[in-house]
Order: structure tokens, then sequence, then C-alpha cells
């Protein structure tokens, strides 16, 4: 792996929503995002998805690069962030829940969140037609380290199967719902034949981080500017995790 921190960005939700929303960090407006892309482009940064990163999170490659993610496959990230993403000439990842496709966002409904589109399979196969990547995400949205393991082996090695069938692609990205995970869930991504899993630990990607143990640098609809280039450029999420343990 590269001795440069690489940063890989989590999103979830590219939207506008008002005051008052409950979770609204997790929705991040449009014209935030744009501005955000800009900046990378600015400073000579490139925005890649996982299987484009993967090389340079292993040393086989060098540059000025950050990971894009989408968690959960929200139809505005279809609407909103790729015409975002071709116009600067980046690709991300969008980590697909494969028994959700076109359905919304179950999980959150009993916190109070308000109900948000997934993409359709025909919504999916534009995103990867874009140059775009998918990810699985399990089948279900859930807490994998708390599942019996039979049935975490299935939401792992399942949701592969399900992606690829129906989508004609590889997909060899995995991403933990709710960061939930544990040495015996890393194991079994491992056998399900992915190659990276992001986690929701915060941090930049050092050189001995454990690729299947992918710590991202979360986005919020309050990440402006300035935050948003010293969460790339500086030490500032990486004090985040050091924090954490």
């Amino acid at each position: 792996m590269s001795h440069k921190p690489i940063p890989i960005l989590m999103y979830h939700s590219i939207a506008s929503m008002p005051k008052g929303t409950i979770m609204r960090s997790l929705h991040v407006p449009p014209k935030l995002f744009k501005l955000q892309m800009w900046v990378l482009h600015i400073i000579g940064y490139q925005g890649l998805s996982m299987s484009e990163l993967e090389p340079y999170l292993t040393g086989r490659k060098k540059g000025r690069v950050v990971g894009i993610t989408f968690d959960d496959g929200f139809k505005n990230n279809l609407t909103n962030a790729l015409p975002i993403l071709k116009k600067f000439g980046f690709s991300a990842t969008c980590y697909i829940i494969s028994q959700k496709i076109g359905g919304i966002n179950e999980w959150d409904l009993n916190k109070g969140i308000d109900e948000n589109p997934l993409m359709n399979e025909n919504e999916i196969k534009e995103w990867i037609n874009s140059g775009m990547e998918i990810g699985s995400h399990s089948q279900n949205h859930v807490r994998l380290a708390e599942c019996d393991i039979d049935l975490a082996t299935t939401e792992i090695e399942q949701s592969r199967v399900d992606l690829e069938s129906q989508f004609d692609c590889s997909v060899r990205h995995f991403c933990y719902p709710y960061g939930s995970y544990n040495d015996e869930i890393v194991t079994l991504a491992k056998n399900a034949g992915y190659i990276t899993a992001t986690t929701v630990n915060r941090g930049r990607a050092e050189s001995n981080t454990d690729t299947f143990s992918l710590p991202r640098v979360p986005i919020t609809h309050r990440t402006f500017v300035h935050l948003f280039l010293i969460k790339i450029l500086s030490k500032y999420e990486d004090r985040k995790v050091r924090k954490q343990t």
C-alpha cells in the first residue's frame, strides 16, 4: 500500500433537505457535492471507484486520488450525483442492498427517518453503463456482527451472487451495513471473493490498513470546503480514529 494516506469518501444521499429533518447529516445537497468534486479537481485529485482505487491501496500505483463511495443505492445518487461525477471525469462505487432494489430505506423508518427511494434495476444499469461501479451492502442491510453465522454468511455471499447475476458484472467490493463487523465477518467477506471491504471507522487508509477493514471519511451536509480540504489533506480524520480506539 502507498505510504501516502488515501481518503475514501463516504456519502449516502445527495439531496437538499429542510431544517429539522431527522439525520439531515446523511443528505449532502447537490450544490455542495458539486463544489466538493470541483475542489478535488482543482487541487489535482482524481475521484475513483473502489476497483480503480484498489491498485493505489495496495501500492501498485501512486497518485493524488480519493475513493468515492455511496452507501445504500439511493435514487438520488443517480439523478443528482452521477451528472456531477461525469462532469469531472470521476468514478464511484455505490454499495447496493441486493434484496431492496427498487424499494425504500426500510431499516431507517423506525428511527423516524423519512422514506428515501432506492434505485431500481434499470437505474442501477444506467449507473453501471455510465462508467460507475456497484459493490455489495449485504442482502437486507442487517447488523452482520449480531447475526447468526449462517445468516451472516448468506447475507455476504448471496448478495454478491444476486448482483452479479442481475447486472452481469463483477462485484468485488463490500461495505458492512451499520459498520457492524468483527474478525469472523471479515473472514466471511474474504471467503466470499471480495477484495476490499469498507467500514464506518473514521480515517484515511494508511500503508498498514487491512483492505477488509478500510476506514472512510464521512461527508455530511455541513462538510463545507474548508472542512472538506482539512479532512482530505490533513490528519484530522486520522486523529478521530485514535480517539475511538
